[in-house]
């Protein structure tokens, strides 16, 4: 599913016209870029958590010249699902792909 997927999904559940769920959505993932950004993590009971997770300092390799390159430690995004989206998300079941025409074995 694509961002302009998820509008319409959004728009036609709620009623709420395309642009004001665009505005909304481009709202929040700002909100969620900048809080990250300035060291703050956001927790949405039911959902999950977005945090930042810090990197240790390594020595990595540039393959192409041979030579050690040092990294610096540094913090990335992540998210942490609630165990409620993940009990959710396990309740999936996996649909079998139909056989096509002329394949039944009833007959």
């Amino acid at each position: 599913m694509r961002k302009a997927d998820l509008v319409n999904k959004i728009s036609e559940k709620t009623g709420i016209p395309k642009v004001d769920v665009l505005v909304t959505l481009e709202t929040m993932f700002k909100e969620v870029k900048d809080t990250l950004a300035g060291g703050e993590n956001i927790y949405v009971r039911g959902f999950g958590s977005f945090i930042t997770k810090k990197r240790a300092a390594k020595i990595g390799r540039n393959i192409k010249k041979n030579i050690a390159v040092h990294i610096p430690e540094h913090y990335i995004p992540a998210f942490k699902p609630a165990k409620e989206f993940v009990a959710e998300v396990k309740k999936l079941v996996t649909v079998k792909p139909d056989d096509g025409p002329g394949e039944d074995l009833d007959s």
